[in-house]
């Protein structure tokens, strides 16, 4: 419903330019803001930092949902345009169903709200899938994943070229299950994900990085629902970077079910219920799925509306049975129908804060985000729950996890470099190892004793690795992974939260190991755990060492943490207990012996939702080969209908009728007649090889006739270029030709080479043009606009090259006993010239000569006609100043 986000600083002070400082490589990245009922697409490219990609019809933002017909597919709102005709082909809002087993409270729910799906339970995974056919069924992992994979051709489509690297956002409440069905959508729809961002902490990065001048090493409490973060700002040091902005959350609250399709959902039974007492209709318009589609579209619309209004019109137009549905809805009528829900928004805050150990009074600022925070009773609640005079909207409420994700996305891609900013996330949920050992009592009897052992308490940061020292087993063993205490959670949602038990860990071969070295003492067996940027949890790997008997032995549970907080003082623990430190330990150590290795073999068994097979994953490239086929064809198609009806109306065109003869003209629309009557009967069925046979066959033919138009479209501005050419080649070639002798610096081979290029092309143009002139429209054309543009190039190069050569030539040296006798009169009248080049005598033959002119200066080639010698008369004065300027 809304993303609460509380922050010091409301004004941007950096801009894309200081951020992105340099592109690696070609490559571009992508984020996807998936939410439950919209998804926003951002893409970085070279040239293109942080930009939301368009879909196809141009709109800043996508529906999440597919539609599956007999053979094809529809997404974002193609597929709602069906939804309201036929509803049981339309899968949406799936984001509440993944990584749920088929007994979890929001698989009812979703059945509850979607009846026309027909779901089913999956007996191997224990979740559900969608039946679509008796041949077809669909896990919401490959419906996701078929949508994820449509927004990865829409961002190819808007960054013009290929995409892999993606970051995904999710929601922060999102657990271990679900975060990996995400994963697992992702890799359906050939994506590598490079991280999975909760959605607050995109927005709060997004905020973060254009005010990376505002954060300092004082650190800075802001806040990001129905969720609500808070948000740490502050510089820190780091080895790799130095001194980086960093943002870490400190505290989350959620609602799971609270949100802005509930409000839809109230708003569309209040509609369906108004229109049943309007008694137009004996039937009951709740048991008409169509009716009930148009209703929750028109109650979409109609909660938006009334954000700005008082009152709105509701208005369906053949709702059920042809009959018309029309009626007013005021806005307290709204809001009393959730009136249970606006009392639950303050909750995620009050969370949030209590997970943080803050209060109130340490926040500066609330900033809103999320569609439904435009709901006016929604901010009046909040507003009077954080006690705040205003709640800030200086940051776009649509787009900014979009955003913040594709900057993630670009710092972790190898193409780009960005400003470094850290990003510290927290685990809302805790998790621990359990596992038993067997004790012995004073009095001797031997009991078994359950041991707990916290991996990641609640908010811990991550990434984060961990390890996990079992010193006390000497034969195989068994251990579990699950969550820690959840009792802060609600009594509903530890029922939708699902399992508890996340995984159990069989470790055979140790036993086998401490026989094979029965003269070796253990250090102890290590288990890595590695929560990584996603917020998954992986077990990295087992190793038990075995040192060399008589060494001493260390028993102690090492917990390897990159919190900055923490890192000073690691707990030392032995399967729970603390190890006291001993006289001994405090002595030198002894030299270290050789240590030995051993592979142990580990078995693990998923206890809260197994993925999809390989199998399934591989079926669903066969719909995406289909959909390109498809698409290959309707493009085919679109282009042979476009030239048929195109090339018809071109043939009553005067340009085109000038240059056809009766006979070829009547060719041409007989055929163009004909296909256009096979494309009525045959073409719509016809494959796409068929297709573009045709298309090729009309173009063959119409080749000619499009080749003639286009030339005599070409030649005006093709001679007017080459006689431009002409002029300026002819005027260059006289100018320099007045130089003096004494200076010139073109060699008579390179004039006279210029000279005879300038009346080879002179020529040919007459002569190309008069041979043209003599030729009908309809007959081939000997003027080309390819020959003009080749031969005003070459007459170019010969121009550029002496131009080339003329920037670079070095001066002539001027004679010093010449410069020494020149009249002050000649002095005078050289230097009281503009723009001539001034040449001033040295005092002293030991002075030095003028500088050469500066680089950045425009290089001029002066020319002096009346000093030249070759003229055989003399010029007038106001041609004593010629200039040929290098540009």
């Amino acid at each position: 419903i809304t993303k609460i986000i509380i922050f010091n600083h409301p004004e941007r002070t950096e801009s894309l330019t200081d951020i992105f400082v340099c592109v690696a490589e070609s490559v571009a990245v992508m984020s996807v803001d998936l939410g439950s009922e919209w998804m926003k697409i951002a893409i970085v490219k070279p040239g293109v930092p942080m930009e939301i990609a368009l879909n196809k019809e141009s709109r800043r933002k996508t529906p999440v949902a597919v539609c599956l017909k007999e053979n094809e597919r529809l997404f974002g709102d193609s597929a709602l345009g069906v939804a309201v005709k036929n509803p049981k082909v339309v899968y949406r809002f799936l984001q509440s169903i993944l990584g749920k087993t088929a007994d979890n409270p929001q698989v009812a729910q979703y059945q509850k709200h979607f009846p026309e799906h027909q779901m089913q339970r999956d007996e191997k995974r224990g979740t559900v899938f969608f039946k679509f056919s008796e041949e077809l069924q669909y896990t919401p992992e490959e419906l996701l994943g078929m949508i994820l994979n449509y927004s990865r051709g829409l961002a190819q489509d808007f960054a013009e070229q290929l995409i892999k690297d993606a970051v995904i956002t999710v929601p922060a409440y999102f657990n271990q299950a679900e975060r990996r069905a995400v994963l697992q959508a992702a890799h359906i729809a050939g994506l590598k994900v490079l991280q999975l961002i909760n959605d607050n902490t995109a927005v709060a990065l997004n905020y973060g990085v254009f005010r990376r001048k505002d954060i300092n090493s004082t650190a800075q409490v802001n806040s990001v629902s129905a969720n609500a973060t808070i948000v740490t700002y502050q510089t820190v040091k780091t080895k790799e970077s130095g001194t980086q902005p960093q943002l870490q959350i400190r505290g989350v609250g959620f609602d799971r079910t609270l949100g802005g399709f509930e409000m839809e959902l109230r708003l569309r039974d209040h509609l369906a219920k108004l229109f049943n007492e309007q008694k137009k209709s004996k039937k009951d318009v709740r048991e008409n799925l169509r009716a009930m589609a148009k209703l929750l579209k028109e109650a979409q619309r109609l909660k938006t509306v009334l954000s700005a209004n008082a009152e709105h019109m509701a208005q369906i137009e053949g709702l059920m049975d042809d009959i018309d549905f029309k009626a007013k809805v005021t806005r307290s009528e709204f809001e009393a129908l959730c009136e249970d829900l606006f009392d639950r928004v303050p909750g995620p805050v009050t969370e949030a804060l209590a997970a943080a150990e803050m209060s109130m009074d340490e926040i500066d600022q609330v900033i809103l985000v999320g569609g439904s925070t435009r709901v006016p009773r929604v901010q009046d609640v909040l507003l009077k729950a954080v006690g705040k005079e205003e709640l800030s909207k200086n940051i776009n409420a649509d787009e900014a996890a979009a955003m913040g994700a594709v900057y993630q996305a670009a710092a972790l891609s190898k193409a780009f470099k960005v400003k470094p900013f850290l990003v510290r996330d927290a685990a809302v949920f805790p998790i621990q190892v359990e596992f038993s050992r067997e004790t012995e009592e004073e009095d001797g009897v031997k009991t078994m004793k359950h041991n707990k052992r916290i991996l990641f308490q609640r908010m811990a940061p991550y990434p984060q690795r961990k390890v996990i020292t079992f010193n006390r087993y000497m034969d195989d063993f068994v251990f579990y992974i699950n969550y820690g205490d959840l009792g802060f959670l609600g009594e509903q949602d530890l029922k939708v939260f699902g399992s508890q038990n996340l995984t159990t860990v069989k470790l055979s071969g140790v036993g086998s190991s401490f026989k094979k070295h029965s003269d070796a003492e253990s250090k102890g067996i290590k288990a890595h755990f590695n929560m990584d940027e996603s917020g998954v949890l992986i077990l990295d790997r087992f190793h038990m060492k075995l040192p060399a008997t008589g060494e001493l032995l260390h028993l102690i549970l090492v917990l390897e943490s990159t919190d900055a907080e923490k890192a000073e003082k690691p707990e030392e623990k032995s399967d729970g207990e603390k190890a006291e430190e001993k006289e001994e330990d405090k002595k030198p150590k002894p030299q270290k012996k050789s240590k030995i290795s051993e592979d142990i073999t580990v078995e693990l068994e998923v206890n809260d939702v197994l993925d999809p097979s390989t199998e399934d994953i591989e079926v669903l490239q066969d719909l995406t080969d289909r959909d390109l086929e498809k698409q290959e064809r309707e493009k085919t198609l679109n282009s042979l209908e476009a030239f048929i009806f195109e090339t018809q109306d071109k043939l009553y065109q005067d340009e085109y009728l000038a240059v056809v003869t009766e006979e070829e003209k009547e060719q041409i629309t007989g055929k163009l007649s004909e296909a256009s009557n096979w494309m009525d009967e045959e073409g719509y069925a016809a494959g796409t090889k068929e297709l573009k046979e045709k298309l090729s066959e009309l173009k063959k033919l119409c080749k000619a006739m499009f080749f003639r138009v286009e030339e005599r479209k070409k030649w005006p501005d093709s001679l007017a270029a080459l006689d431009s050419m002409l002029n300026h080649s002819t005027i260059f070639l006289k100018s320099v030709r007045l130089i003096p002798e004494s200076d010139q610096i073109f060699t008579e081979v390179e004039l006279k080479t210029l000279e005879r290029v300038i009346n080879e092309t002179m020529t040919w143009k007459n002569e190309t043009v008069a041979e043209q002139d003599k030729l009908s429209p309809t007959e081939k054309p000997v003027l080309l606009s390819k020959d003009i543009e080749a031969k005003r190039s070459l007459l170019d190069r010969e121009v550029n090259y002496l131009l080339n050569k003329a920037k670079f030539v070095k001066p002539k040296p001027k004679d010093k006993a010449k410069d020494k006798n020149t009249t002050s009169t000649e002095n005078s009248k050289a230097n009281s010239t503009e723009d001539a080049e001034k040449v001033i005598p040295p005092k002293s033959d030991d002075e030095e000569p003028p500088t050469a002119e500066k680089k950045d200066e425009e290089p001029i080639l002066e020319l002096n006609p009346a000093e030249n010698t070759d003229t055989g008369h003399s010029q007038s004065t106001n041609q004593s100043n010629i200039k040929i300027i290098l540009t």
